[in-house]
């Protein structure tokens, strides 16, 4: 496995981060102890790093790995919504008591867009430096699906970590093309700042050029890690090897073929809008009453599922 030291944090971390959303509810719905079981295969494949968030509900995953693993082998970054000092606190201290650590090694603001997204949130930003202080966070950041939150990042020397998408298409980027985010991101790493990307494989959609895809990451000599959202042992096996430069048996190939990922509509939606609301892709709309996905915009990231009261809109 290759190892990276995230920016000026000393924190040693693989080049593949464990996104563990696709295991959790919003999409594959393993058990705890099913999940708990591919991060210990991850993690006896040289992967230390898993990314989680108060959204994904995989803090019992992680819960039963940490049985398996030691504490200070494995870093975890987490993330939430929290905009004032009491929902910071609720999000860092649930964040704690769910996966039973004394600690959480990278905690960031989610989805932050611009300087004024990270403004109106400082109150929060001002709770985790406390928490920074104190030892129970190591780094802070933040994730972004836009430019303009890299670039927000650089005007706050207190962001040590952005984790932004990246990908061969810039698929997912919100306000701009590929080639601006890789400017930003640049930008943010000369500064000293550590960069774990996201949607590598555009959340499943570029699976049909998944080797171009890993040619571009490995290009890349401006991301520390790469979180990949794995729900299987082959496509931890496949990621592992492709990243190594390890040869890859037909086997798992097909096997990753196989485990292609879609989003499905039931029929029973009732078109209630919520789920278009929560896409900030904008690839979910209303026709004829019922939702709809464009495909060319989706990167089945899953955050509408927790919206829909009829828990009809799944990735399978």
């Amino acid at each position: 496995m290759i190892y990276n030291v995230l920016g000026n944090t000393n924190i040693k971390v693989s080049k593949i981060c464990l996104g563990s959303l696709t295991m959790g509810p919003l999409q594959r719905n393993l058990s705890a102890f099913e999940g708990a079981s591919l991060i210990e295969y991850a993690f006896d494949l040289g992967i230390n790093f898993i990314d989680t968030a108060e959204l994904y509900e995989t803090y019992s995953h992680i819960r039963e790995a940490l049985k398996r693993i030691s504490r200070e082998n494995i870093v975890i970054a987490s993330k939430c919504y929290a905009y004032s000092k009491e929902t910071a606190k609720y999000s860092f201290e649930k964040a704690l008591r769910e996966m039973d650590t004394d600690y959480v090694d990278i905690f960031m603001l989610h989805e932050q867009m611009n300087e004024m997204t990270i403004k109106g949130h400082y109150e929060a930003v001002e709770y985790f430096l406390e928490m920074k202080a104190q030892g129970r966070i190591k780094a802070f950041g933040i994730s972004t699906h836009y430019i303009e939150g890299v670039n927000a990042a650089l005007k706050y020397p207190e962001i040590e970590i952005v984790h932004p998408i990246t990908n061969i298409n810039g698929l997912g980027i919100q306000d701009g093309s590929r080639e601006q985010m890789e400017q930003a991101i640049r930008t943010f790493k000369a500064r000293g700042g550590g960069v774990f990307g996201m949607k590598p494989l555009g959340g499943g959609n570029l699976l049909s050029s998944i080797d171009q895809c890993f040619d571009y990451i490995m290009t890349q000599d401006y991301i520390d890690s790469i979180a990949f959202g794995m729900q299987s042992r082959a496509e931890i096996d496949y990621n592992v090897r492709r990243i190594c430069g390890q040869p890859i048996s037909d086997e798992i190939r097909t096997k990753v073929k196989q485990d292609e990922k879609k989003l499905q509509i039931a029929e029973w939606c009732t078109g209630c809008g919520a789920c278009v609301k929560k896409c900030d892709h904008k690839a979910l709309k209303l026709i004829n009453g019922r939702a709809t996905v464009d495909r060319n915009r989706c990167v089945l990231c899953g955050y509408w599922s927790s919206v829909c009261p009829e828990f009809c809109i799944k990735v399978y």
